[in-house]
C-alpha cells in the first residue's frame, strides 16, 4: 500500500527529473525562500535546532546554485556568485549569532532574483530548445 507520504515523495522525484533548467532554478529558488523564512521564524521563537537545519539547507543550495554558474558563457555570472558568497556568509552569521535580521537581508537581496527567474520561465523565454 502505498502512503501519501511515498506519493507525495514520486511526485516530487518526478517533477525534477521532467523538469527544465530554468525550471530547476525555480524550484531551487522556491525552496530557498521557504528555508529562510523557516530560518527567520525558527530565530524568532528560539527554535535553534529547526533554525539551524534551515540555514544549512539553505546555504547548500546557495552553493548548488553558485556551482552551476558557467561564467565562460555569461561573464556577469562572476558578480552573481559574490551575491551567492555574500549570502552564505550572512547565514553562517544568522546561525553563529542567532539573529535573524542577516535572514531578512538574504531575503530581500534573493527576492527579487527568484521573481525574475519565475517571470522568465512564465514567460517561455528561457533560450532552451
Amino acid at each position: 500500500m502505498t502512503t501519501q507520504a511515498q506519493l507525495r515523495n514520486r511526485y516530487a522525484r518526478e517533477s525534477v527529473n521532467t523538469a527544465s533548467p530554468a525550471k530547476l532554478v525555480t524550484m531551487l529558488y522556491d525552496r530557498l525562500i521557504r528555508d529562510l523564512s523557516d530560518a527567520e521564524q525558527g530565530l524568532g521563537s528560539r527554535d535553534i535546532q529547526a533554525a539551524h537545519n534551515a540555514l544549512t539547507h539553505a546555504q547548500n543550495i546557495l552553493w548548488e546554485l553558485h556551482s552551476t554558474l558557467d561564467t565562460s558563457v555569461w561573464k556577469e555570472g562572476e558578480q552573481l556568485k559574490r551575491l551567492y558568497e555574500w549570502c552564505v556568509d550572512e547565514l553562517v552569521a544568522a546561525n553563529v549569532e542567532k539573529v535573524a535580521s542577516h535572514v531578512v537581508d538574504v531575503r530581500d537581496v534573493l527576492m527579487p532574483i527568484s521573481d525574475a527567474w519565475h517571470q522568465v520561465v512564465a514567460s517561455g523565454e528561457t533560450g532552451e530548445r
